[in-house]
């Protein structure tokens, strides 16, 4: 925890907010209090976020003397820090304010008991500490209690889609999805994840063209391969017919780019996409693929991380009004069947599932190969949609749609 918190205060707006005698430095162990002294010096010197490398490298710049075996045990706690994932905000916010409450604590009582032993003579510095941190233990609300009037409960109600689905399908089982929800949406390889969130996005009536701000964080493609899938489901027309077709796919894919941004995330974490929601506001947001986002370092398990992962996309989700789709693979048990579960979630069968409000599981119809060994079965451009998990309206089942891998395109 002490880690992760000095992670959060290498973000500037977080350091900025709990920065001089709110965040002293004896809040920390003996060690990261030197590198917590480290980020000070950096937020004088750079004046913005900062990340652990550039602390580091300040650190051993400014200990000079360290010995070889100082230097081999902070270079250990760097790395451990590396390996940390930042606190949210508001959570980080919490525990810098439990940390500080423990050590005025301790100082309250260190002056009581001075002067039950007599060596303070009157209890004022306990009476100035008292007024001077009262609020910081005992906090005045005022509290906005939540509307649950018929009307708003009726406005706000997710049976109402703020984005609505573009797959008649899938449509009639779910309309769609609104601000706050994780969508987790699995497949095996080479199924058409990608696809299936460009055609949602890009396609005809997708979420682009309802007028949805949508940013794509691929970590698995390059995003100029994505873009090409987004270029093709939105124009309907084939790479090959973009090329040989200009001018109508630019006029064809001008509406709907305007509302579509992509970045390539690789080797980004949480805390980064956080930043960019923070940043931009966007409605509808693309994790490709969610679990390459998560940190490992202080977990046991690798199912731990993910399940901490998909929390925090989740936290994101609801704390910056965004719909959040989460891409993962399925595991190999999934391979050749068409009615798919949550268990199948590769890496984590029961975590990550559990934080989604919706989940679509996307399979390929099986294949039977009557030709020769040395030829590959065709797919027969169907897909299925299994939702296993919906907390919107509460339906479960499989739809089947129509997939045009040509242009991308899920339909029908």
């Amino acid at each position: 925890m002490e880690l992760s918190l000095v992670r959060s205060l290498m973000d500037k707006s977080f350091y900025d907010d709990h920065r001089g005698s709110r965040c002293p430095d004896r809040l920390f162990s003996k060690d990261v209090r030197k590198i917590k002294q480290t980020i000070d010096t950096a937020m004088d010197k750079y004046s913005r976020t900062v990340t652990p490398d550039e602390i580091e490298a300040l650190f051993l710049s400014s200990n000079n003397t360290l010995t070889t075996a100082q230097k081999g045990a902070y270079g250990d706690l760097f790395l451990k820090i590396k390996k940390e994932q930042p606190l949210g905000t508001d959570i980080a916010g919490e525990v810098l304010s439990k940390l500080f409450q423990q050590v005025i604590g301790e100082d309250i009582a260190n002056l009581g008991f001075d002067y039950v032993n007599g060596s303070l003579s009157n209890l004022q510095p306990l009476r100035d500490i008292l007024d001077t941190y009262n609020d910081d233990f005992i906090p005045n609300l005022n509290v906005e209690w939540d509307d649950i009037s018929i009307e708003s409960l009726i406005s706000r109600s997710d049976l109402e889609s703020q984005w609505s689905f573009n797959i008649p399908s899938l449509t009639r089982r779910v309309e769609g999805v609104n601000a706050g929800h994780l969508i987790e949406v699995g497949a095996r390889p080479n199924t058409g994840k990608t696809s299936f969130h460009a055609s949602l996005i890009a396609g005809p009536n997708g979420f682009a063209r309802q007028g949805a701000k949508c940013i794509v964080l691929c970590n698995e493609e390059g995003s100029h391969r994505v873009g090409a899938r987004y270029l093709t489901a939105a124009t309907g027309l084939s790479f090959h017919e973009v090329k040989e077709n200009q001018a109508k796919a630019r006029d064809l894919y001008s509406p709907v780019s305007q509302n579509i941004r992509l970045y390539d995330s690789t080797g980004r974490d949480m805390a980064w996409v956080e930043s960019v929601c923070k940043s931009y506001s966007p409605d509808v947001v693309v994790l490709d693929m969610g679990d390459k986002f998560a940190q490992t370092g202080g977990f046991s398990r690798p199912d731990e991380a993910l399940k901490a992962n998909a929390i925090y996309a989740r936290q994101i989700a609801k704390q910056y009004g965004c719909a959040m789709f989460y891409m993962s693979q399925l595991s190999a048990e999934a391979e050749g069947r068409v009615n798919l579960n949550q268990s199948m979630m590769e890496g984590s069968r029961t975590g990550k599932a559990a934080e989604a409000d919706l989940m679509i599981l996307i399979a390929k119809s099986p294949q039977t190969n009557n030709n020769t060994d040395s030829e590959v079965a065709e797919d027969d451009g169907m897909r299925h949609l299994c939702v296993a998990k919906n907390k919107l309206t509460g339906w479960h089942g499989r739809v089947i749609c129509d997939f045009d891998y040509k242009v991308g395109r899920y339909e029908g």
